[in-house]
């Protein structure tokens, strides 16, 4: 597996990172355990949890099974921001909830630094002042090496940027957006914001939940049982089947299958590479429930989809949009200067 380096740091991460989400939900310790040491055998050196993950118990599986690794070998991360109790201030990202959350992060984690601490959300009770500074803090006290954000929109991802820059604050090393080739409108505002300020993108959702692993196909009446899309509508997940049974979404499905057929590969790893090849994107986050989904997931980098088979699954994913993201207006940004 290749690394590269998150953003304009230093620091070098595989080009997958493996999503811990599943941990102790869909996925039992041992499992975790087996999944996580055949995800490093792999080479890949980059974890993602986070606090609100099974409420704690995905921190603290992946803290049980640092114990048995070279903790500096490792790139782990964790976020801090939805609610972890019932008090007024277990939710947020406040002064208050961010050192207590990432004091509880580290105690599960059984280490005493934090790789890559970022926020889960954005939170508009809370001075993003106080939360930027409080972040700084936590790096200088050397709890925490790097920040980053999850789920920002681009205005206030650059809010981030300028006020760091303006107060000497730790800036955020990475963004955690979702983006896949069913959800393109990330390439607005989020990554422009992303690749001029040399931030990283890490993906969640490469394959939206489901809906482009291959499962999925034109003239179907109803998702597979054991599939997490026939869980949304009722868990209200945004995956669910009501919100993607489109012609779009067939389209999208018709123009992947194709190319992976022509690549020898499997649609979910055809959805990952795109994503490998898209500028500014880092390191997609991968999810499993089995080694067998991590060994497909895996087998998604360390080959290329030609340009041609970039351009078909361009195009076939391509949004309508209305100015200022039409092509007329794009035309005007560039004029004179190509």
């Amino acid at each position: 597996m290749d690394y590269r380096y998150m953003g304009k740091t230093g620091l070098r991460v595989s080009e997958l990172c493996l999503g811990a989400m599943t941990f102790g939900r869909e996925a039992t310790e041992q499992e975790s355990f087996n999944i996580m040491d055949h995800f490093v055998q792999a080479g890949g050196n980059f974890i993602d949890t986070a606090d609100v993950y099974s409420l704690g118990l995905s921190e603290e599986i992946v803290g049980r099974w640092l114990k048995q690794r070279k903790r500096d070998d490792l790139v782990i991360a964790t976020k801090v921001r939805f609610g972890m109790g019932s008090g007024p201030n277990d939710v947020g990202l406040s002064r208050k909830h961010i050192m207590a959350g990432v004091e509880a992060s580290l105690r599960r984690l059984g280490t005493d630094y934090i790789d890559l601490y970022q926020v889960h959300a954005w939170d508009p009770k809370t001075p993003l002042e106080e939360t930027l500074s409080t972040l700084n803090e936590l790096v200088k006290r050397g709890w925490v090496r790097y920040i980053g954000a999850s789920n920002f929109r681009g205005w206030q991802l650059q809010k981030a940027v300028d006020l760091s820059r303006q107060h000497g604050w730790e800036p955020f090393a990475c963004l955690q957006p979702q983006y896949n080739l069913l959800c393109r409108a990330t390439e607005y505002e989020i990554l422009p914001v992303c690749v001029s300020e040399g931030i990283g993108v890490i993906p969640w959702s490469p394959l939206r939940g489901g809906w482009l692993s291959g499962k999925f196909h034109r003239g179907m009446d109803m998702p597979p049982e054991d599939s997490r899309v026939a869980q949304a509508d009722a868990k209200g997940w945004s995956e669910s089947w009501k919100n993607y049974n489109n012609e779009y979404t067939w389209k999208v499905l018709d123009a992947l299958f194709a190319v992976a057929e022509e690549a020898g590969k499997t649609p979910a790893q055809t959805a990952i590479n795109w994503l490998l090849q898209r500028e500014g994107v880092t390191s997609p986050i991968i999810g499993a429930r089995t080694i067998e989904q991590l060994e497909s997931n895996l087998s998604a980098s360390g080959w290329s989809l030609s340009v041609d088979q970039m351009n078909r699954l361009n195009e076939a994913t391509e949004l309508h949009v209305t100015y200022p993201y039409d092509s007329g207006a794009n035309r005007q940004q560039r004029a004179g200067r190509e």
